[in-house]
This record gives structure tokens, sequence and C-alpha cells, in this order.
């Protein structure tokens, strides 16, 4: 199987897309006490030790934007979905390089 580049997506593209009302499926894959400290709103948390046994909750035909803290783990998660068929986006620089506001 041909290894696919990930698409990538910057934290400020995102946060303008969902500052202009767009609905993005978002996946947060970092750890529970890091989705506690602040996340993205509408973003769903799937820490990436859990991904594997959850991707029942994603839905394939969309494209996901996984997040994390610095888009290492997104990083990953992408290449584990990416070789289940779905169709994913890192967002680059993860919430270390996030401006907008977290809930």
């Amino acid at each position: 199987m041909a290894f696919q580049v990930t698409k990538t997506i910057s934290p400020a593209e995102v946060a303008e897309k969902l500052k202009q009302g767009e609905t993005l499926y978002m996946v947060d894959v970092r750890e529970p006490n890091e989705w506690a400290a602040g996340h993205v709103e509408g973003a769903k948390h799937i820490p990436l030790g859990q991904l594997g046994e959850r991707l029942h909750e994603l839905d394939s035909s969309a494209e996901i934007i996984m997040i994390c803290r610095s888009g290492n783990r997104s990083g990953l998660a992408c290449e584990l979905l990416s070789e289940k068929g779905f169709n994913v986006v890192n967002m680059t620089g993860g919430l270390n390089a996030w401006t907008s506001e977290l809930v």
C-alpha cells in the first residue's frame, strides 16, 4: 500500500473556519487531564491510546481534523486512521499554536 501523505491544517485556519460558522469534525487525542485543561469547542475527545477500539464512534464519510498538544500525537492518529480508510487532516502545531479561545 502506498504511503499517504497526511493533509494538514494550521490552528489559525481551523479557528478561522469555526469563526466563519463552518461545522468542523474534530477529534482531540490528548489525555483526559489535558482535555480538561481546555479544548476546542465542538471537538470530540478520544485519547490516542483508545482510538483503535473507538473507531466505531467516528464518521468515516466526514473529513476529520485531528488535534493534540503539539501535532505529534494527532499525526500518529492520522496515520492510524488513514490506514483504516478515514479522511483525516492533522492540525499542525496543535494546541500549543492555538490562539483562539478554548473551552
